[in-house]
């Protein structure tokens, strides 16, 4: 199903570890993540970032082969999911989420990702990255993600 005929209700992040469970199926989440985009396929609008489609082009080159990660990066062909671009403002936050979150492991593409999500106002994302768990948004941190298909 293209976008043009796909009715957008809600925003949902796609994170690496999302797109790398649903393509591996030796994946301990491979079923949850099949559940989950096809649960959400026909009202939610799937977006992500250049960054983790490069990283999880990186991750499947580098555990299931060339082939696995070239079909991954054909599946952007149907428009199913819309691939933000991180800005340099983006980097800037996000070198701030990393320095304000100094007791995490959060990596350059959780903290890119952060700060794409807190730029487009998206409140829900799938992943299975337990650092989408534990960051928190707004002035206070007060804001959590909801995270499917937890």
């Amino acid at each position: 199903m293209t976008r043009s005929t796909k009715r957008s209700v809600t925003e949902l992040f796609v994170d690496t570890s999302a797109f790398f469970a649903l393509a591996n199926l030796a994946d301990r989440h491979h079923a949850e993540a099949v559940d989950a985009f096809a649960a959400r396929i026909e009202n939610d609008d799937f977006k992500t970032s250049d960054h983790v489609v490069v990283e999880t082009w990186c991750l499947l080159r580098s555990r299931l082969g060339r082939r696995a990660a070239m079909a991954f990066w054909d599946g952007f062909d149907d428009d199913l999911v819309t691939i933000s671009n991180v800005e340099a403002a983006d980097l800037r936050r996000a070198r701030e989420i990393a320095q304000q979150w100094s007791d995490q492991t959060f990596s350059i593409v959780d903290c890119t990702s952060f700060a794409l999500i807190e730029r487009l106002d998206i409140r829900r994302a799938l992943a299975f990255d337990r650092h989408f768990r534990a960051v928190r948004f707004g002035r206070r941190r007060q804001r959590a993600l909801e995270i499917i298909p937890y």
